[in-house]
């Protein structure tokens, strides 16, 4: 699920709201976070087997990559592209059991914020990892010319 996001300007700066919980695509609240990543760096892969993300670019921008390869999903073997952050705001919803990453594509650092809809168990993680050129999943991360 995605959310356009709407940012408000005035003569102060700007206002965005990223999630509410009156939202329909609000499940409920873990934690909240923000990280960063430097340009041309991959994040990913990673899945999450009981938590769903609900991911934000705030500044700079990122290509969020979403593979799906839950048994029995009608999106089985789907691979999703979203380029968001300042210049497209946008909130992306990672549900449980899907595989995403992001790549910086700005020429500068990019920051993401996320509203997990679980807090993070450092005792365990509910995580699983590949490498971001996992054949497996075969996405080329690389810049795409027309």
């Amino acid at each position: 699920m995605t959310k356009r996001l709407n940012v408000i300007p005035d003569e102060r700066g700007r206002l965005m709201e990223c999630l509410r919980c009156d939202d329909d695509l609000f499940e409920r609240f873990g934690q909240f976070y923000m990280t960063t990543t430097l340009p041309g760096v991959v994040k990913g892969w990673h899945l999450h087997h009981g938590q769903a993300d609900n991911v934000v670019c705030v500044k700079g921008m990122i290509k969020l990559v979403l593979h799906d390869d839950r048994e029995g999903s009608p999106t089985r073997g789907q691979t999703d592209e979203f380029f968001m952050g300042e210049h497209s705001p946008l909130l992306v919803k990672i549900p449980a059991g899907v595989w995403h990453g992001w790549k910086c594509v700005s020429p500068e650092e990019a920051y993401i914020v996320n509203a997990p809809t679980e807090p993070y168990r450092y005792d365990a993680p509910d995580q699983d990892e590949r490498p971001h050129d996992d054949p497996g999943i075969g996405f080329d991360w690389g810049v795409k010319l027309r």
